[in-house]
């Protein structure tokens, strides 16, 4: 059965990859105009008007990290406020709701998080992040896809070799997403959990590794790779 499915965020990085995706659904890409995440009357009159199945939301503020250090407000308006926004006009309009999280949220202490696990960010951009998936888990009618994923070529020329986390390609994540979109709750996206140079060098020969310092641990996690096994039992199904 068709779907009527508005993304937010679509002009984003994984949004660009999303529009390639072939799909049997019907796909709506507004820009910030058409939706704007801070303003509720006009995501309610755009909903309103589209009348979607499902809303999938990448919308909001993601890089360059320090941002969310030296301008809290603009990362609260964007990945807080906006994303409360957007679940308040879904929950009016009985619109499901599929939030890209991250795994970050996580303590990125011991590694092979699942969704049960308890979270404690390290960094500004997770706890923005936590502080979207809060609103979302209020409405039950929701998916929360806490996912691991970068751009493929990878984009940095230098990879940490002693940090571990579950990278996957942007493109490949987008090809999972329709298969979990009728879930609710939480899942874990993502690959195999290993070390970012490791990850890189498959794709990047002459990537460079360096290591993880007492001061960037503060900002980043040591090790947030993620347990798939229940993204990996509902795509056997």
């Amino acid at each position: 059965m068709k779907k009527k499915i508005v993304v937010t965020g679509g002009s984003g990085r994984f949004g660009t990859h999303l529009k390639q995706q072939k799909s049997k659904n019907i796909l709506y890409f507004p820009n910030k105009k058409e939706l704007n995440i801070l303003n509720l009357k006009n995501i309610h009159k755009y909903l309103k008007k589209i009348k979607p199945d499902v809303l999938i939301h990448l919308a909001g503020l993601s890089r360059p990290m320090i941002e969310h250090n030296v301008n809290i407000k603009r990362s609260i308006d964007l990945n807080i406020i906006g994303t409360a926004n957007i679940t308040k006009v879904c929950s009016d309009l009985k619109i499901k709701l599929v939030y890209f999280s991250t795994n970050y949220v996580y303590p990125g202490v011991k590694g092979n998080y699942n969704e049960k696990d308890p979270v404690l960010p390290v960094n500004n951009y997770a706890w923005s992040k936590l502080g979207g998936e809060a609103s979302v888990q209020l409405y039950k009618n929701s998916l929360i896809l806490r996912v691991s994923m970068t751009e493929k070529p990878f984009i940095h020329d230098k990879a940490f070799g002693n940090v571990k986390t579950s990278f996957m390609f942007h493109d490949d994540v987008s090809k999972i997403l329709f298969k979990v979109i009728n879930k609710k709750g939480i899942i874990n996206i993502g690959g195999k959990s290993q070390f970012i140079y490791d990850f890189a060098k498959k794709n990047n020969p002459n990537v460079k590794k360096i290591y993880l310092n007492k001061n960037l641990k503060k900002i980043m996690p040591k090790d947030s790779s993620i347990n798939i096994s229940k993204l990996k039992k509902i795509l056997k199904k």
